[in-house]
């Protein structure tokens, strides 16, 4: 039985754009550890009716000038799935998407984007598979790529990331460094300018150690005439040439820029499925140690765990920062799937600013339908656990 299903409506004008998005999901799919077929299954006109009802579901709907399949959408919009009407441009709209569609905020297809990176990263957020959250964290040395700095602050920002740049987002009178940690582990990728002096600050040497630490995914923006340090090999990469800089510390011109957004927007979804899959295995393993038993995966990731004194929980594991919408989430899909046990968020709790883990503290003792677990200290708060 399917665990996400993701329904594709088009038409044949639109097969090109389909294809793309289908050879992409697969790619994606893996990385949380996933199937296409089983763990994920695609539906189109042909199959709707197999649609597993308990599943996430959603439906990339590829507006075209025929305005086709009005009885599925019809049928998906009274079964309350969420549906994505799908065209180039605020143009389309009109002509290309049917009027009981027409009310629901359009996706305009980006045809340089190869990858169809931005529409699936939609698509997946609707699931479940990623967070709603699009987080960034730009890491620089204000003496070597300031304006550059500011110049992908402002871009990424109009593409709907909420990006972090140090200068611009901790308030006078905050604790600067543990700000700073806090929307570090709350990232979704770092964004390195890897400029000849990068490595010679300790605090940008330490940025990137955490978000290594914390599996945050990395992508180095390197400078002309620059040879990065060894360690960095393995990491992504784009590679500037000497016009494609204004001045030495920036801004960046035209199309590199979009290359670099593009790049964040594909490196996203790996990243959080590395740090999600790394919170899930160390569950599991710490479960495993005290003698609980792990009996499986089941809707919206859940871990089936039963302790030694038969108790059942259904642990979520979740990236970045817990809070009490998170908790009001899972509470919701726990009681969606209808299936026994406690359900627990599981968290990593390293570099979280100790005023949030108090208030996650207070979270726990007056909100008893969702428990919070850290997973770095999963066996020993197993091991005692009380509800």
């Amino acid at each position: 039985m399917s665990l996400y299903e993701i329904v594709i409506l088009t038409s044949g004008q639109r097969k090109e754009a389909e294809e793309r998005l289908s050879r992409k999901l697969e790619s994606s799919i893996a990385d949380f550890g996933l199937s296409i077929g089983e763990d994920v299954v695609v539906l189109n006109e042909e199959n709707l009716s197999q649609r597993n009802r308990k599943a996430p579901c959603v439906v990339a709907y590829f507006g075209s000038p025929e305005k086709e399949h009005i009885e599925e959408l019809r049928t998906l919009i009274s079964q309350k799935v969420p549906i994505i009407p799908i065209v180039d441009n605020a143009a389309s709209i009109q002509e290309c998407i049917p009027d009981l569609v027409k009310q629901l905020n359009a996706h305009f297809i980006d045809n340089d984007d190869e990858n169809v990176s931005s529409l699936l990263a939609v698509l997946l957020e609707c699931v479940g598979l990623l967070r709603d959250q699009r987080r960034v964290f730009v890491s620089y040395r204000r003496t070597e790529s300031r304006l550059a700095a500011l110049q992908l602050h402002d871009i990424l920002t109009s593409k709907g990331f909420d990006v972090f740049l140090d200068t611009h987002d901790i308030r006078p009178g905050e604790p600067f460094q543990d700000v700073l940690w806090h929307r570090l582990v709350d990232s979704d990728v770092m964004v390195m300018l890897d400029t000849p002096t990068y490595f010679d600050s300790k605090w940008t040497v330490q940025e990137l150690g955490r978000a290594r630490a914390k599996e945050i995914h990395i992508l180095r923006v390197v400078w002309p005439n620059h040879e990065s340090h060894r360690a960095m090999s393995l990491s992504e990469a784009v590679y500037l040439a000497e016009e494609d800089l204004e001045t030495s510390d920036g801004p960046i011109k035209g199309e590199r820029v979009e290359e670099i957004a593009f790049a964040v927007e594909n490196l996203r979804s790996r990243s959080i499925a590395a740090r999600y899959l790394s919170i899930a295995g160390k569950l599991w393993e710490e479960a495993e140690k005290i003698g609980a038993e792990v009996q499986g995966v089941g809707a919206h990731r859940a871990i089936s765990l039963r302790l030694l004194d038969q108790r059942l929980l259904r642990a979520y594991p979740v990236v970045g920062l817990p809070s009490a919408e998170l908790l009001n989430d899972i509470a919701d899909k726990s009681d969606a799937t209808q299936e026994p046990g406690t359900p627990v968020l599981i968290y990593d709790h390293v570099g979280i600013r100790e005023k949030w883990q108090q208030h996650l503290v207070w979270l726990d003792k007056n909100i008893r339908s969702v428990r919070t677990l850290k997973v770095r200290e999963a066996d020993w708060l197993l091991a005692g656990w009380e509800e």
